[in-house]
């Protein structure tokens, strides 16, 4: 293979500096994602889903989550980076520890499979992460228990 190709996408530096946007500043990685992106995040929770915008994608889940988090929120940092450079294909891992507004620990890990267009555009993505923790984090946070409190056995 000849030392002078040239690569067709970025690499898994610049992808990994790309990422690394989401912890201080996100609109700075988001500029870098199509409008229309392909996005879907993979599992059984209340923010699984296929989105075929990144408004549609940003609205039910980072400002979903936004809501329930306490400062500074979700601010994921990547950890490593897969492919890049001649594929246009990476796998990003990244991780979160943030803290929900009832106390619950959000100490997620993440893969996000992403394809960039020749622009460096990110044009698709499949998100994989923790569905049992983003379920329990939306359950005890968004919506307040009603039930009602039930005698103890013993004491009857």
């Amino acid at each position: 293979m000849s030392s002078g190709t040239t690569k067709k996408y970025p690499d898994a530096s610049e992808i990994h500096a790309l990422f690394s946007n989401l912890s201080t500043q996100p609109e700075a990685f988001f500029e870098r994602v199509a409008h229309d992106v392909d996005w879907t995040v993979m599992g059984t929770h209340p923010l699984a889903g296929r989105y075929n915008s990144l408004s549609d994608f940003q609205a039910a889940t980072f400002a979903r989550l936004g809501k329930i988090m306490q400062a500074p929120g979700i601010r994921l940092k990547p950890r490593n980076v897969i492919g890049g450079g001649d594929q246009e294909w990476c796998t990003v891992e990244l991780v979160v520890d943030g803290v929900c507004e009832n106390g619950l620990a959000f100490d997620n890990c993440y893969a996000w499979c992403c394809r960039f267009d020749e622009s460096g555009v990110i044009v698709e993505v499949r998100a994989y992460l923790d569905s049992w923790l983003v379920r329990e984090a939306i359950v005890q946070n968004e919506v307040p228990s009603q039930r009602a409190d039930v005698p103890r056995v013993d004491a009857l």
